[in-house]
């Protein structure tokens, strides 16, 4: 295969209503969890205090009606009461003065330590292989003339008091699950509706024309409102990047208007031209018309590129190179002028990072933009190189007519010539994009007489060791 093709690995994003659902919901449901276990402690708790009132409670009855009867039988409220009594089933034992056995249930569940008079005992014990709930109370009675201490026990199972629990806690977990159940849906129906502005602006958007760039003016919800300011900045770059391409392909075919006109002017005039001599010159005028429309065509090649960013790789070279090799290029053109062309280099090498091809195009531009534009009276061009402390400095001057100073940002300007001339007016900005790109500085330099055209250029950064 020609080339190699790079898989694309796509993610499917979820919405972002989905998104807002999964983040708020599981922090509630790990509150609703920890409210559930808390409700759960306490439920428990309302029932060991439920029923342990109850215990009570029966106690004193059976306590009341062993005296009112002189422990003869229980009243039959009282009876009903202990069988209903506390949602279980109620056991009771009591024995009176001398430890003699008055009524209830045989052999009640022992305590491991001896109660204390006059206040109620609770512990747990096992009766019949059950875990039972028991209060002992002990009491000083007169019973058939006898005083002494009356000791009543009841107990209950302790299943009855956890299957209450239960009760309480399942009620509760009910009541936390429905209410999270309805929490969910409002959560997902009320983000819907809060991200309805956002729907409107995509309906806004794609009922836009492509040739719409204007701002988005609607209405939006703070959170939004930098999202929308970024697309209105994006939508104006791209309206601006726009514009410019227009005009420049407007100044483009404005400019190669007259060259084009020019080579289809000389081609059908030279076929009626029968002297020899003549004929060469048409054809020289010719081959010079097609190489300065080359020249142009060029030219506006490589600032498109540049102003696109689609530039060489950066590599690291010597400046100094690259400035002898311009010159060289550009020796026979000077000798032509009888021009003193002089090359004053920095003694060493002067690295960079860069693209070494369009800094060479840049210092070629200028020394030609020297040999155009400087005059008849042009005698000399000087290139010199240095270098500061973190700069490298190229200088390219001459004798020539010169640009004034205050007219600097029309040279610079893309398709604008300060003089009629045969140049494209492209040559000074095509410098500014280059140099623009490398973050370096082109400037023009007061002189008595002349141009002195600066480029202060960045050093290659050291590598760390």
């Amino acid at each position: 295969m020609p080339y190699n093709r790079r898989r694309k690995v796509t993610h499917k994003a979820i919405s972002l209503r989905l998104r807002l659902f999964l983040v708020i919901l599981p922090p509630l449901l790990v509150v609703s969890v920890l409210l559930g276990l808390w409700r759960y402690e306490v439920a428990q708790q309302t029932s060991e205090e439920l029923f342990d009132r109850s215990l009570l409670a029966a106690a004193l009855a059976i306590s009341r009606d062993i005296t009112i009867s002189d422990g003869d039988a229980l009243s039959p409220s009282t009876r009903n009461f202990i069988s209903d009594a506390g949602g279980g089933e109620i056991f009771y034992h009591v024995t009176g003065p001398g430890g003699y056995y008055v009524t209830g249930y045989a052999y009640p569940p022992r305590a491991a330590e001896v109660p204390v008079r006059d206040e109620p005992s609770y512990y747990v014990a096992d009766y019949r292989g059950e875990e039972m709930r028991v209060l002992r109370m002990v009491e000083s009675r007169t019973i058939d003339n006898l005083s002494g201490d009356t000791i009543v026990t009841v107990w209950q199972r302790a299943s009855d008091r956890q299957t209450f629990a239960r009760e309480l806690a399942l009620r509760a977990f009910s009541l936390v699950a429905g209410l999270m159940a309805a929490l969910a849906l409002v959560i997902w129906f009320g983000v819907q509706i809060g991200l309805r502005p956002l729907n409107d602006l995509q309906e806004a958007i794609q009922q836009r024309s492509p040739d719409d760039l204007g701002r988005i003016r609607r209405p939006v919800p703070e959170e939004v409102a930098g999202v929308v300011s970024t697309l209105n900045r994006l939508l104006g770059q791209m309206r601006d990047s726009i514009e410019a391409h227009q005009a420049f392909i407007s100044d483009a075919a404005h400019q190669l208007r007259n060259p084009t006109a020019a080579l289809l002017a000389l081609a059908e005039t030279l076929p009626d031209v029968r002297d020899e001599t003549e004929r060469n010159a048409r054809q020289n005028e010719l081959i010079a018309a097609a190489r300065a429309s080359a020249r142009l065509t060029d030219q506006l090649l490589q600032l498109e590129r540049l102003r696109y960013g689609n530039t060489g790789p950066v590599t690291r070279f010597d400046l100094n190179q690259i400035v002898k090799e311009v010159c060289e290029a550009m020796v026979p053109a000077a000798l032509t002028r009888d021009l003193d062309f002089t090359l004053d280099r920095f003694d060493g090498p002067l690295i960079m990072d860069g693209d070494p091809v369009l800094i060479g195009e840049a210092l070629t531009n200028l020394v030609e933009n020297a040999l155009r534009h400087g005059g008849d009276g042009m005698t000399q061009i000087t290139v010199r190189t240095k270098r500061t402390e973190n700069m490298i400095v190229v200088m390219v001057e001459d004798d020539g007519i010169g640009i004034p100073l205050d007219q600097a940002d029309t040279a610079f300007r893309r398709f604008s010539q300060l003089r009629n001339g045969e140049g494209t007016g492209l040559g000074l900005a095509f410098v500014q994009q280059v140099v623009s790109r490398h973050n370096a500085r082109v400037r023009l330099v007061e002189v008595g007489k002349g141009t002195l055209v600066r480029l202060d250029l960045p050093t290659a950064v050291e590598d760390p060791a």
